[in-house]
């Protein structure tokens, strides 16, 4: 019987070949394995559709639970966070879903510093997370910190309110900021562009800090660029909500019934509904829970350092009485 060697040059490939170039789909297979965790908050007066658009992005009914309160309730309510955790799973791949719903935000007659338990709950779970990453037990961390903010803007004002102002500015240092400008099926297309127009310029003459789209890459193809630079250019999204499915020509569309027609919720035309969602979850999931790491949570983690041998230093000092070991002359 004869043996067949196969060619020298395939051989040669083959000594050649490490195998290391199979490490992305390692990678893969262990991140799908372990599952994917995000923790989005919704900030916002009441009456804005926060809840019916969390629903319509996520196609799920976080809030089949929650208690409507009536006009006299709403107003003696105080600023509380409530969480709202979902499992999703899509062709194999999980995702363990948070969302942060902040009820009672801007509905006070007095609402100075209303925005202050939003930041405290944001710096718990900093604190929770440098606990625990600073523990003997650092293998199953669950990260709850806040990868993104969700702030719905009313379009029935100007612009932006003092109050919206204020929560942007006393959160932007801790949380990547998306701004929504609600309800825009409310208003013409005109008007949309408008107030767009008006409240990107507002964000920067009073120095607040949104989520920043990371640059593309020279590389990337030239669908993606632009892609990224028409998200970049819709901020604040205008949305509508609804998880109502209306028929439309024929065609069964979630969207919402007037007199003179129906506004289609996935329609680019009508709104940056698709535009959104497809930020948060096909392009930039990822590079907000990056910025959050890498940005938001490092600054804190600075600050608990510093603040940690700052105390140290002061108790030695009190401990020895402040005095200084000064070295012999030479």
């Amino acid at each position: 019987s004869q043996i067949h060697m196969p060619p020298s040059s395939a051989l040669q490939d083959d000594k050649e070949y490490v195998g290391f170039a199979t490490l992305p789909n390692q990678v893969h297979r262990k991140s799908v394995k372990k599952g994917f965790d995000f923790t989005l908050m919704v900030a916002g007066e009441s009456g804005l559709g926060k809840s019916t658009l969390v629903n319509s992005l996520f196609l799920t009914d976080m809030y089949r639970d929650r208690k409507l309160l009536n006009a006299e309730e709403r107003i003696t309510q105080t600023v509380e966070i409530t969480k709202h955790v979902v499992d999703i799973e899509e062709k194999g791949v999980k995702l363990r879903l948070t969302i942060v719903d902040t009820p009672g935000f801007g509905e006070a007659v007095n609402n100075t510093e209303c925005w202050k338990p939003v930041a405290d709950y944001i710096d718990q779970q900093f604190e929770q997370y440098f606990r625990d990453e600073s523990g003997l037990n650092r293998k199953n961390i669950q990260d709850n910190r806040v990868h993104c903010c969700l702030y719905f803007i009313s379009p029935f004002g100007h612009g932006l309110r003092p109050l919206d102002v204020e929560f942007m500015r006393a959160l932007h240092q801790r949380v990547n900021i998306v701004p929504i400008l609600a309800k825009a099926d409310t208003l013409t297309p005109s008007e949309v562009e408008r107030k767009k127009s008006k409240i990107r310029e507002e964000i920067e003459r009073y120095g607040i800090r949104i989520y920043q789209f990371p640059e593309c890459d020279s590389d990337e193809d030239e669908d993606f660029k632009l892609q990224d630079q028409a998200l970049k250019e819709s901020i604040p999204f205008a949305v509508i909500g609804s998880n109502m499915v209306v028929e439309a020509k024929g065609r069964r569309v979630r969207g919402r019934l007037y007199p003179w027609g129906i506004v289609e919720v996935e329609n680019p035309a009508h709104c940056d509904f698709v535009k959104l969602r497809t930020m948060l979850v096909k392009t930039h999931m990822q590079d907000l829970k990056d910025v959050t790491r890498e940005t938001h949570y490092e600054n804190y983690r600075a600050q608990c350092i510093q603040s940690m041998t700052r105390m140290v230093v002061k108790e030695r000092n009190r401990k020895y009485g402040g005095t200084r070991h000064k070295c012999p002359p030479c």
